[in-house]
């Protein structure tokens, strides 16, 4: 049976832009799609790290501040028990989430306490006396037992408590009793809120953040019908091998999710209690651009190789020639030896097919391109158009394989004054005030330096082969003590900015630059205690 020209020209040409498609399609999104998925993945570790960061500088300060009170004399002697009840009154003024805070002696009973709760009562089976007669005690989360029915709770839900307590020593080493403290839980629900709230456009409303116990995995903060049940998820194992990273999950509801995940191992002196923190979205969701740009190549193949075979049908018997030139251009096009289609002159017909070839390879381009674009989006951050926590450790790994021989400086900073800004005149006006920041600071750096906001009103300056540290930091607080004139403001806005620089050598290739970044952390930690506005370098 004979086949004519027409019909068999037809079948060549659709199977041609079958084929042309296909490999285009399978181009773009095989080179595509998983960089996309892990910029995503990486994005909600990159959450996770945030949040355990939160939870463990609030312990740690909330450490703190019970061990520097335990010192005071009024509770070493405790010959004033008014002067004890100010102090722990003043305490719980300034920090509300200590719930309960008071002093025993030796024998676990009660003398002094906020709201005088609790005075009088033998408290000594209780562990926040029991486990720290020796050593400063801090308890994972627990539900009130003698508390629940004195405190206030206008929630109606049960009160559950973290435990931060340190033994009393005189100037004689002799034990004198036990300065206890429970922390509300409510306030890894606030912290919870601030990060979330943050990212409600960008991930839809669609993300959970978990708080899990260290003790048989309990979820101590999650959806509603989680908490208090036991997880068993590989993201928590390699969570506590220290691993900050994500994975597709399936969940005990049946489903899956793109988990982020990260472990809150504590900060400075404080130990921290093993949490880890998950980060979960429905992997239909997280993944959704991915589908979405498979379903329109596809489609974009299927409606291409219907309108060319009619074409070629029609044009049939002029365009065997063209045929053959054009289907030359592709396997040069397929091969990277030409990146696009020209136009063929001479018959209109073959002008048109050439041109909606040239049309059709420009829009998969595009469409690349827009690809591009959100990864770029993952990269950077919404609000100062800075890079992100993903962007530096890309950055990171580029300067170990590009600058073997150089030392990268790191200036870890915090913006003094940027809480007042928000109260004084609102969060819109604090958020304007954040991307000033931001242009001032790619002002100092130089053309190959990285500016990054790791989150809130927190920077970090990456600086190459700096000559004088101390010449850069004072440039960074000379730049923004200068005012800012925000819009609506009618007088200029002042802030400081503390400081806190660790210097990273590439030559050290077994040093992890991400634990020089945590001594820049540290040190800006110090510029704080310091008195804020000025800068400290870590001392190695």
């Amino acid at each position: 049976m004979s086949i004519t020209l027409r019909t068999y020209v037809a079948i060549i040409f659709a199977t041609f832009i079958i084929l042309f498609t296909s490999i285009i399609s399978w181009s773009i999104t095989n080179k595509t799609t998983e960089q996309v998925k892990s910029e995503i993945g990486d994005s909600l570790a990159s959450v996770a790290y945030v949040m355990a960061d939160k939870l463990d500088h609030f312990m740690w300060a909330r450490y703190g501040e019970v061990q520097v009170l335990s010192t005071l004399n009024a509770f070493k002697e405790f010959d004033d028990a008014e002067e004890t009840q100010n102090l722990i009154n003043e305490l719980q003024r300034n920090f509300p989430s200590f719930s309960w805070i008071g002093f025993t002696d030796e024998n676990g009973i009660v003398q002094v306490s906020t709201g005088n709760i609790l005075e009088g009562v033998d408290i000594s089976s209780r562990p926040v006396f029991t486990e720290s007669q020796k050593e400063t005690f801090i308890g994972d989360v627990h539900d009130a037992v003698l508390l629940s029915s004195l405190l206030p709770n206008p929630s109606g839900e049960p009160l559950q408590f973290v435990d931060i307590s340190t033994p009393i020593f005189n100037d004689d080493d002799e034990f004198k009793g036990v300065l206890a403290t429970h922390l509300s839980w409510e306030w890894s629900k606030e912290a919870q809120a601030v990060v979330v709230s943050s990212l409600k456009e960008q991930y839809k409303n669609q993300l959970d953040i978990l708080i899990i116990s260290s003790f048989d995995n309990t979820v101590l903060l999650g959806p509603e019908e989680l908490v208090g049940q036991s997880l068993e998820l590989d993201s928590i194992e390699q969570s506590r091998l220290g691993e900050n990273e994500w994975a597709v999950e399936l969940w005990p509801d049946g489903k899956k999710y793109v988990t982020g995940y990260a472990y809150g191992a504590g900060y400075a002196e404080y130990p921290g209690l093993g949490w880890t923190v998950l980060v979960r979205q429905p992997e239909s969701i997280a993944f959704e651009a991915v589908k979405e740009l498979r379903h329109s190549i596809l489609w974009s193949g299927v409606v291409g190789a219907l309108v060319f075979a009619f074409l070629g049908w029609i044009l049939a018997g002029r365009i065997s020639k063209s045929l053959r030139q054009l289907s030359k251009y592709a396997d040069e096009l397929r091969t990277g030896k030409r990146k696009d289609i020209p136009v063929q002159k001479g018959i209109n017909e073959i002008e048109v097919l050439s041109t909606s070839l040239r049309e059709l390879v420009q829009s998969l381009t595009k469409t690349e391109g827009k690809l591009g674009e959100m990864q770029n989006l993952a990269l950077h951050d919404k609000l100062t158009g800075l890079p992100n926590r993903v962007a530096l450790d890309r950055y990171l790994s580029w300067f170990k394989e590009e600058h073997s021989e150089d030392t990268l400086t790191f200036f870890y900073l915090d913006l003094d004054g940027f809480k007042q800004v928000n109260d004084t005149y609102g969060h819109h006006t604090g958020d304007v005030l954040l991307q000033e920041v931001a242009a001032r600071l790619k002002e100092v750096a130089a053309k190959h330096d990285l500016v990054v906001r790791i989150g809130g009103d927190e920077f970090v300056l990456c600086i190459q082969n700096v000559g004088q540290v101390h010449e850069v930091a004072t440039v960074i607080i000379q730049s923004l003590n200068k005012p800012f004139f925000l819009g609506e403001s009618t007088e200029p806005v002042h802030i400081g900015c503390s400081i806190g620089i660790a210097l990273w050598n590439a030559k050290e290739k077994e040093e992890d630059p991400l634990k020089v970044i945590i001594r820049a952390d540290q040190a800006l930690y110090q510029s704080k205690q310091n008195g804020k506005n000025q800068y400290s370098v870590h001392s190695t």
